[in-house]
Protein backbone atom coordinates (compact mmCIF):
# COMPACT_ATOMS: atom_id res chain seq x y z
CA UNK A 1 0.00 0.00 0.00
CA UNK A 2 1.37 3.31 -0.85
CA UNK A 3 1.27 5.68 2.14
CA UNK A 4 2.34 9.18 1.03
CA UNK A 5 4.10 10.95 -1.77
CA UNK A 6 7.73 11.94 0.06
CA UNK A 7 8.85 14.69 -2.76
CA UNK A 8 7.92 16.03 -6.30
CA UNK A 9 10.65 16.84 -8.40
CA UNK A 10 10.09 19.02 -11.16
CA UNK A 11 12.88 20.32 -14.23
CA UNK A 12 13.08 24.32 -14.55
CA UNK A 13 14.86 25.67 -17.91
CA UNK A 14 15.83 28.86 -15.27
CA UNK A 15 16.45 28.12 -11.45
CA UNK A 16 15.90 32.08 -10.46
CA UNK A 17 12.68 32.57 -11.80
CA UNK A 18 10.76 29.43 -11.09
CA UNK A 19 12.03 29.76 -7.15
CA UNK A 20 10.73 33.40 -6.95
CA UNK A 21 7.29 31.92 -8.48
CA UNK A 22 7.17 29.15 -6.17
CA UNK A 23 8.05 31.55 -3.32
CA UNK A 24 5.44 33.94 -4.55
CA UNK A 25 2.89 31.29 -4.40
CA UNK A 26 3.59 30.59 -0.43
CA UNK A 27 6.15 27.52 -0.91
CA UNK A 28 9.08 28.01 1.71
CA UNK A 29 12.68 26.92 0.82
CA UNK A 30 14.05 24.62 2.55
CA UNK A 31 17.86 23.92 0.42
CA UNK A 32 19.17 25.63 -2.70
CA UNK A 33 18.00 29.16 -4.35
CA UNK A 34 18.01 31.08 -7.14
CA UNK A 35 21.41 30.24 -8.24
CA UNK A 36 21.44 26.34 -6.82
CA UNK A 37 21.43 23.78 -9.83
CA UNK A 38 18.62 21.67 -7.37
CA UNK A 39 15.96 23.38 -5.37
CA UNK A 40 13.49 21.80 -2.65
CA UNK A 41 10.43 23.58 -0.81
CA UNK A 42 8.76 22.35 2.74
CA UNK A 43 4.90 20.90 1.24
CA UNK A 44 4.03 20.04 4.46
CA UNK A 45 5.95 17.05 5.54
CA UNK A 46 7.09 16.35 2.18
CA UNK A 47 9.16 18.46 -0.43
CA UNK A 48 8.68 20.23 -3.90
CA UNK A 49 11.93 19.64 -5.85
CA UNK A 50 13.45 21.60 -8.28
CA UNK A 51 16.31 20.63 -11.04
CA UNK A 52 18.05 22.83 -13.68
CA UNK A 53 17.79 20.84 -16.57
CA UNK A 54 21.16 20.86 -18.60
CA UNK A 55 19.90 20.88 -21.92
CA UNK A 56 16.58 20.58 -23.93
CA UNK A 57 17.29 17.10 -24.49
CA UNK A 58 16.26 16.63 -21.02
CA UNK A 59 13.25 18.40 -21.51
CA UNK A 60 10.10 15.89 -20.65
CA UNK A 61 6.54 16.32 -20.67
CA UNK A 62 4.54 17.24 -17.99
CA UNK A 63 0.77 16.33 -16.30
CA UNK A 64 -0.41 17.73 -13.09
CA UNK A 65 0.88 18.28 -9.37
CA UNK A 66 -1.91 19.20 -6.85
CA UNK A 67 -1.61 20.49 -3.61
CA UNK A 68 -3.91 20.78 -1.38
CA UNK A 69 -4.22 24.35 0.58
CA UNK A 70 -6.16 26.16 3.57
CA UNK A 71 -7.68 28.89 1.51
CA UNK A 72 -8.14 28.53 -2.27
CA UNK A 73 -9.65 31.49 -2.60
CA UNK A 74 -6.97 33.53 -0.79
CA UNK A 75 -3.85 31.65 -2.39
CA UNK A 76 -5.34 32.71 -6.09
CA UNK A 77 -5.68 35.90 -4.82
CA UNK A 78 -1.95 35.75 -3.64
CA UNK A 79 -0.82 34.31 -7.43
CA UNK A 80 -2.85 37.36 -8.99
CA UNK A 81 -1.18 40.14 -6.67
CA UNK A 82 2.21 38.82 -7.06
CA UNK A 83 1.37 39.11 -11.28
CA UNK A 84 0.57 35.61 -12.23
CA UNK A 85 -2.16 34.91 -14.44
CA UNK A 86 -4.19 31.55 -13.19
CA UNK A 87 -5.92 29.59 -15.57
CA UNK A 88 -9.02 30.21 -13.83
CA UNK A 89 -11.00 31.77 -10.82
CA UNK A 90 -11.49 29.26 -7.91
CA UNK A 91 -14.45 26.90 -8.74
CA UNK A 92 -15.80 23.88 -6.91
CA UNK A 93 -15.92 20.70 -8.96
CA UNK A 94 -18.33 17.93 -9.18
CA UNK A 95 -15.88 15.50 -7.32
CA UNK A 96 -15.58 17.71 -4.24
CA UNK A 97 -12.78 20.13 -4.03
CA UNK A 98 -12.41 23.78 -4.81
CA UNK A 99 -9.64 24.42 -7.00
CA UNK A 100 -7.46 26.43 -9.48
CA UNK A 101 -5.05 25.41 -12.16
CA UNK A 102 -1.55 27.53 -12.75
CA UNK A 103 1.41 27.32 -15.21
CA UNK A 104 4.95 27.47 -13.42
CA UNK A 105 7.42 29.51 -15.75
CA UNK A 106 8.15 26.36 -17.20
CA UNK A 107 4.93 25.03 -18.01
CA UNK A 108 4.28 22.80 -15.31
CA UNK A 109 0.45 22.82 -14.63
CA UNK A 110 -0.13 23.16 -10.80
CA UNK A 111 -3.61 22.61 -9.06
CA UNK A 112 -3.85 24.41 -5.58
CA UNK A 113 -7.47 23.14 -3.95
CA UNK A 114 -9.44 22.27 -0.68
CA UNK A 115 -11.87 19.59 -0.22
CA UNK A 116 -15.45 21.29 0.15
CA UNK A 117 -17.47 20.49 3.33
CA UNK A 118 -19.63 17.30 2.98
CA UNK A 119 -22.95 18.78 2.92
Amino acid sequence: MLESISAVTLLTRDMARSVAFYQAMGFVLKYGGPDAAFTSFHVGSSFLNLGRTRSEADWRGWGRAIFHVDDVDAHHAMAVAAGYAPEFAPRDASWGERYFHILDPDGHELSFARPLAAG
